[in-house]
Parts: C-alpha cells; sequence; structure tokens
C-alpha cells in the first residue's frame, strides 16, 4: 500500500512516459558529468579548473534562467523540450569525438560544459512546469518528489559505472554513450499527448510579464523563504561535490572508481531523501522540513570535510545527500503549491535560478579556496557558513507557515 502511495503518479501515462525517459537520459548525463570532472582534473590536475568548468556549465543559469521561465509561460512547453534534448545530445556527441580523437584540451571542456548549461537554463524551468500539466493537483507533490528521485537514481547509479568505464575505455566512449540516451527522452517527449493549456497559461500581453513573477515570488513569505534557502544551499551545499575529484585523488589517494563510488554515495542518500518525500500524504510542515534539513545539512558537510578515509566518508555522503535533498525537493513541493499556474513559469525559473545559478558562485569561491587553503579546510568552512545562512533565513519560512496554518 506504501509503495503504491509513494508511486501513485506513474499512474499517469503521459507522467510515466516522461519518467522513463527523464530517467534513462539523465543516467547518461550524470555519467558524462563523472567523466567530464574526471578529464578536466587529468588534463589540467588543478581545482580550480574543476571549479571554473562547474561554474561554466552552470553560470548560464543565472543569466539565462528567467528568459526561460518566460517563455514556459508563453511557448509549448513540450515542443521547447524536444529541441532542447536534441541539442544537448549534439553537445554530447561534440565532446565524444574530440575526446576519442585525442584532440582534447581543457578549454573545450570548458566551452561544451557553457554551451550544454545555456541549453539547460531554458530547459529546467520548461521542465518543472511541464511536469505540473502531466498530473492531478493533488499528486503534484508526489510528482515532484518522484521527478527529484528520478535524478538522484541517477547520481547513485550512474558515477559507478562511469568510474569503471572511464577506467576500462576512457572518457570519450561515455561521452558518445550519453549522446545516445538524449534518443530515449526525446522519443518520450514526442509520444505524450498533454494538451497546449498549459504552455499558453502565461501568454497575457505586456512587458510586465517577467516582473510580474519577479514580484509575486517577492511578496509571498512563503515563497522567498523556500527560494533563499535553496540558493544558499546551492553556493555553500554543493563544495563536497565540486572538489570530489580533489578527495578522490590526493586526499584518499584513489582512482575514477573511487570517485564514482563517492558521488554514488552521495547520490544514493539523495534518493532515499526524495522518496522520503514522495511517501508523505501531506504537504503540512513542508516549511520545518526545510529549514531543519539544511541546518542539518551543513553539519554533515562539516564532518565529512575531517573523515580521514574512503570508507567513513562513504558512510558519510549519503547523510549529506538525504538532507540536501530534502531541503532541494522540499522547496520545490512547497513552490509548485503555493504558485498560481498563470506564473508557474516564471517563479518556478526563479527556482531554477537558485538552485543552478547560484551554484557557479559557489563552485568558482571553492576551487580557488581549495587552491589556497586545501580541500578540506573549504568544505568545512562552507558547511560552517550554510548552518549561519539558514538560521538568518529560516525564521522568515517559519513565520509564513505560521501565518498559512
Amino acid at each position: 500500500m506504501a509503495r503504491s502511495h509513494t508511486l501513485r503518479s506513474l499512474r499517469h501515462r503521459d507522467y510515466r512516459l516522461y519518467y522513463i525517459g527523464q530517467l534513462v537520459s539523465l543516467h547518461g548525463t550524470r555519467m558524462q558529468l563523472v567523466a567530464q570532472a574526471w578529464l578536466v582534473y587529468r588534463l589540467t590536475e588543478s581545482s580550480l579548473m574543476l571549479g571554473l568548468v562547474s561554474a561554466a556549465a552552470m553560470l548560464p543559469s543565472l543569466v539565462l534562467g528567467l528568459l526561460g521561465g518566460v517563455l514556459a509561460d508563453r511557448l509549448h512547453r513540450q515542443r521547447l523540450l524536444i529541441l532542447a534534448q536534441a541539442v544537448a545530445m549534439v553537445q554530447a556527441l561534440a565532446l565524444g569525438i574530440l575526446t576519442l580523437s585525442g584532440a582534447v584540451e581543457a578549454w573545450h571542456v570548458m566551452a561544451l560544459a557553457l554551451a550544454l548549461g545555456a541549453v539547460q537554463a531554458i530547459e529546467i524551468p520548461v521542465r518543472y512546469s511541464f511536469i505540473a500539466g502531466l498530473v492531478p493537483r493533488d499528486d503534484l507533490p508526489n510528482a515532484v518528489a518522484l521527478n527529484s528521485s528520478m535524478f538522484h537514481l541517477a547520481r547513485f547509479v550512474a558515477p559507478p559505472i562511469a568510474g569503471v568505464l572511464v577506467a576500462l575505455v576512457g572518457e570519450g566512449a561515455v561521452f558518445v554513450l550519453n549522446a545516445f540516451t538524449f534518443m530515449a527522452v526525446i522519443g518520450a517527449l514526442a509520444a505524450i499527448r498533454t494538451s497546449d493549456e498549459d504552455a499558453r497559461a502565461g501568454r497575457s500581453a505586456g512587458p510586465k510579464r517577467l516582473r510580474d513573477g519577479l514580484t509575486y515570488a517577492w511578496n509571498d513569505q512563503t515563497i522567498r523563504g523556500a527560494l533563499s534557502i535553496v540558493a544558499v544551499l546551492s553556493v555553500l551545499g554543493s563544495s563536497a561535490a565540486v572538489l570530489m575529484p580533489v578527495f578522490a585523488a590526493d586526499v584518499f589517494r584513489a582512482g575514477p572508481g573511487s570517485l564514482g563510488l563517492l558521488l554514488g554515495a552521495l547520490g544514493v542518500g539523495a534518493l532515499g531523501g526524495a522518496l522520503r518525500l514522495a511517501q508523505r500524504r501531506s504537504s503540512a510542515g513542508l516549511g520545518t522540513i526545510i529549514v531543519n534539513a539544511a541546518t542539518a545539512a551543513g553539519l554533515v558537510v562539516v564532518v565529512f570535510a575531517f573523515v580521514p578515509s574512503l570508507w567513513l566518508a562513504l558512510l558519510v555522503l549519503p547523510l549529506a545527500g538525504f538532507t540536501i535533498t530534502t531541503a532541494m525537493a522540499s522547496s520545490n513541493a512547497l513552490i509548485q503549491l503555493t504558485v498560481p499556474d498563470a506564473l508557474r513559469g516564471r517563479v518556478m525559473s526563479l527556482y531554477s535560478v537558485s538552485l543552478h545559478g547560484m551554484m557557479p558562485l559557489g563552485a568558482l569561491a571553492v576551487g580557488a579556496s581549495a587552491e589556497w587553503f586545501g580541500a578540506a579546510a573549504t568544505v568545512a568552512a562552507s558547511g560552517v557558513l550554510l548552518v549561519g545562512a539558514v538560521l538568518l533565513v529560516g525564521p522568515v519560512l517559519r513565520r509564513a507557515e505560521r501565518a498559512r496554518s
């Protein structure tokens, strides 16, 4: 019974197609990210370069994310998603050909990461908005949680596979494999029979279109508080993931297989957090869950910074994944339930900017700090700052939750 409740959104045909297609594609994407990080570190042996490539992949979300929200409220979301997946497939294939030919250089990786980031900056808010049209409103929190679980299942399963493949056949083969996985999601999206009503939700005339979304999000304490915590987690909570190749190679003295295990451990905890949210039958108390989970995430990040061995790290990282994902997915669900349909694309683009667009700032700061102070000290400081920031922002969300109860 509990299982059927957890997976209830999969009863809807269109969401089921979307879920399966995305699941295949996301595994390929996560494998590419692992191979890409190892390739960059192999070419440069620089933690700063790791931060720069991570920043290049996420920086477009900060610049173009709001545009994606406007397009999501104005154009046909299904067609936009198909186009975005096709362009991402070409990007993966280009990176694979460069790597297999032996011509790849660090700037190639950075340029292609930037190109993919631009595509995702438009695609992510469209995808968040598209999900709301695939299930009834009562199943929306479950659909959001399952969407998050899909992403984190890929984080758990794909990195170890990528680590083995990189060791056996090299990074280029992983990039080409990822290109082929996009065919699954493109086919699934093309088969979805959703109406165009959701795509027309925000087509009101006038130049206030973007400003209306910004104003609404700022004036609603629930949305403002949730977005603030997501932004803080994005800047500070991602430090361990950005520097994971450094921990694998220099701190734990291991190879690409260990990088896959470490990222997989982070992913299995994240999957657990998403599935736990999917089991909830009510949206009550989401604000408190967000604050508590974000605070716990900062504490776990501090603990990880000081673990002396690979095996202890594999025990700690699932806790980090669980708490971070619980806070992130709960914020997504709370915002989706709060925002009106006509503003969904624009407000969810703010979520995308907070989640993905703020990460480049953290990645650049973390990469530069690790060059000067070391990876462990940088991650520990990030965790401490995260706890302090949540203690400052958390009361806003708690007040909004009390006002709504």
